[in-house]
């Protein structure tokens, strides 16, 4: 095992880093505020090859593999989180169920202007009745000649108000249970297509999140990506990356979240001397810098068994797990370690202590990893 980075690897930190500083930091109190979308910000990463990284060059993207992936995630969610997930989001799901399960036309059709920024997808799956029980899908699709018209809603769909094109389950036999979803890829003018309410979160406020509505949609039968009836089953495979990614945008944000509490113990004096030399700050950063590397290195494991070519339902539900609890106890310990200022938005751990709690929620509920993490287990031969 190689526990060290490449030089292209240290060199990829170093670009994401210096495009975050410049580009995102000067604004995130605005779009949190504001609740900003950074379009202008995506674009730019796409430009940079940031939104097509795991993707070939055929396709017009950087050809590299999940360890890069995690660290273009963490740099950007070390200075905004929201702009992690939009991207995450945007890459591992939308346009990864393109490149995993479309056909060689819709490769062709998505994929450049998907990585290159120049539109942006969203995922849907996730219903206001259904929740983590993705396979009690209600939304229908009805075959007509050479459509499929698609009816229903799905909610909590990051970049619902703003994306060009959607990968969207929907029932095409309800008697055959979870292998009776299909996924479709309606585009943006496409009639019937629209987004509905816009969720008003407690963090990650720049990143739209809200619902997709589909009423007597005509999404053409070309638009199917995957074997009809399997939308679902492709979804779970899909959702191994996803979670490797909620696991590197979980470590972004626990990083930023320590480094401003090591910043702050060292410049903070109380009782004539910096709080960083008090042995009960000291433990804090200790077991905060502690769980950060083993979340890094689950989270890297599950990477690179993913770019090998094996199944990694097991170890990206762990790393996932690990990593987003781990974050919410970061953040926690990192506003602790402030006092009252941790409290003031002047200071970016406020900001990341509304953020990280999403990262256990999203893809997978803590308690879903569990339950995923489980029967991985009980499968295993003793």
């Amino acid at each position: 095992m190689d526990f060290e980075y490449t030089p292209e690897q240290s060199q990829l930190r170093r670009a994401v880093r210096e495009f975050s500083q410049a580009e995102i930091a000067p604004h995130v109190l605005e779009w949190d505020e504001g609740q900003i979308s950074p379009r202008q910000v995506i674009k730019k990463s796409g430009d940079l090859g940031f939104m097509g990284a795991i993707f070939p060059e055929a396709y017009g993207g950087a050809g590299l593999g999940y360890i890069e992936y995690s660290i273009i995630i963490e740099e950007l969610s070390w200075v905004d989180g929201s702009v992690g997930i939009l991207l995450a989001a945007h890459t591992s799901l939308c346009s990864n169920h393109s490149y995993k399960d479309g056909t060689e036309e819709q490769k062709q059709k998505y994929l450049p202007k998907l990585r290159s920024g120049e539109w942006l997808g969203c995922w849907s799956l996730t219903e206001p009745e259904v929740g983590s029980d993705a396979a009690g899908t209600r939304a229908t699709a009805v075959r007509d000649g050479d459509a499929w018209v698609l009816n229903g809603s799905t909610t909590f769909t990051t970049n619902a108000h703003c994306a060009d094109v959607c990968v969207a389950m929907a029932v095409t036999d309800r008697s055959a249970s979870h292998h009776g979803i299909s996924a479709f890829v309606p585009e943006k003018r496409t009639p019937g297509f629209r987004a509905g309410k816009k969720e008003n979160k407690l963090g990650m406020r720049a990143w739209a999140r809200g619902e997709v509505i589909f009423t007597d949609c005509r999404v053409p039968a070309a638009n199917l990506p995957g074997k009809q009836g399997e939308g679902f089953v492709d979804s779970l495979r899909i959702l191994d990356g996803g979670r490797i990614s909620i696991a590197a945008l979980s470590i972004g944000m626990a990083q930023g979240a320590y480094d401003a509490a090591l910043k702050y113990a060292k410049l903070r004096k109380q009782f004539g001397r910096p709080i960083s030399e008090f042995q009960a700050i000291q433990h804090k950063l200790v077991d905060i810098a502690t769980k950060i590397d083993a979340s890094r290195l689950l989270t890297y494991r599950a990477a690179t068994m993913l770019d090998a070519g094996y199944r990694v339902t097991r170890g990206s539900a762990m790393a996932k797990l690990f990593a987003s609890e781990a974050a919410v106890w970061i953040a926690n310990e990192a506003v602790q370690i402030h006092g009252g200022y941790g409290f003031m938005k002047d200071y970016p751990v406020e900001k990341f202590y509304r953020d990280v709690k999403l990262c256990t929620i999203g893809e997978g509920t803590s308690e879903i990893q569990r339950l995923v993490i489980a029967r991985q287990l009980l499968k295993e031969k003793s």
